[in-house]
């Protein structure tokens, strides 16, 4: 049974019954019902956060045994590209100096990409950012090693064309000197010894009996053979290609003929006295793109250290030349 209220007015000293006006009722029960629904609300996401369903738990276990695939996959990744990192260094910084050429820019290796931290971000990312994540650190690698393979073969390129150069280049002494005593002048200005005057000397002479053989310094074409009245008498000149050609004076006898083509040790000729000469010697000349140099400095297949260092101090005695 309802209670009734009443209330004393004192304006009539009477009591009389309280009644609640309909707006007042109807905000009650507004304010309840709303304050219903937000507790209601409240339980049921503490519900869901902490009791997860049998189905987000297979989900959300799913999802974390994918993050920790996504952990491994990441190392390996970071693994690989420091990897990677190290071959650039030594395709830079070792073989392109050791055959001359021009490094690969960073830009073309996009080794200066901006550097994702993927194992801070990966506990907020989503499965597809993952996949993304994963998919675009795969194909920066994939493209900076198709670069390096490609940066590869040219140094297996220029490899190649090294062999060639090195065989090229002259590197023997032209005639057999093992103990040295056959330097009898040296590089450089020397007494002329048909004028007396000091005149510049192209290379060195090698005292040797009439008849001695007198070897090809390296591979060449004999681009001159015979005696063309320069002061050489007969004389060979071999063209080695990349701007290098040696001199041999003053033969006794040739053994090749122009256009021949010879390799490093072959016979060219022997030992004489042809030309302006004032004995039995070879006079030898090294030349790189049409300038003298000094030869001494072309026998390191030769000579060990301390022989070259004899024959250094040897070929620079200041004396009189043999032509």
């Amino acid at each position: 049974m309802k209670k009734v209220k009443y209330f004393y007015n004192t304006n009539t000293l009477r009591y009389e019954k309280l009644e609640t006006p309909l707006r007042v009722t109807l905000l009650r029960v507004i304010g309840f019902i709303s304050a219903s629904l937000v507790t209601s609300l409240i339980i049921a996401w503490l519900l869901f956060r902490n009791f997860p369903s049998a189905k987000e738990e297979i989900l959300r276990t799913e999802n974390d045994k994918l993050k920790q695939q996504f952990l491994v996959l990441d190392e390996k990744t970071r693994q690989l590209n420091q990897k990677m990192m190290e071959l650039e260094k030594r395709d830079n910084e070792v073989y392109r100096t050791i055959f001359e050429a021009t490094p690969i820019p960073d830009s073309v290796r996009l080794k200066e990409m901006e550097q994702q931290k993927e194992i801070d971000l990966v506990m907020s990312l989503t499965s597809n950012q993952l996949e993304n994540s994963v998919t675009g650190t795969i194909n920066r690698l994939a493209l900076r090693m198709a670069y390096q393979d490609k940066s590869f073969n040219e140094i297996s390129g220029f490899l190649k064309n090294k062999e060639k150069l090195l065989a090229a280049t002259p590197a023997i002494q032209p005639v057999s000197n093992a103990d040295l005593k056959r330097v009898a002048s040296g590089y450089g200005y020397r007494i002329d010894p048909v004028y007396k005057t000091v005149k510049f000397h192209a290379g060195l002479d090698f005292t040797a009996p009439q008849g001695t053989p007198i070897y090809a310094t390296a591979n060449g074409v004999v681009k001159v053979a015979g005696n063309i009245g320069n002061g050489y008498g007969n004389h060979v000149v071999l063209n080695h290609g990349y701007g290098y050609e040696t001199l041999y004076g003053h033969m006794y006898r040739l053994k090749v003929k122009g256009g021949q083509v010879v390799r490093r040790g072959e016979i060219i000729g022997w030992v004489g006295s042809t030309g302006k000469s004032t004995g039995p010697h070879c006079h030898y000349e090294v030349h790189k793109n049409g300038r003298p140099l000094d030869p001494v400095y072309f026998f390191y297949n030769d000579l060990s250290p301390e022989q070259f260092n004899r024959l250094l101090k040897m070929a620079a005695s200041a004396n009189q030349s043999f032509d």
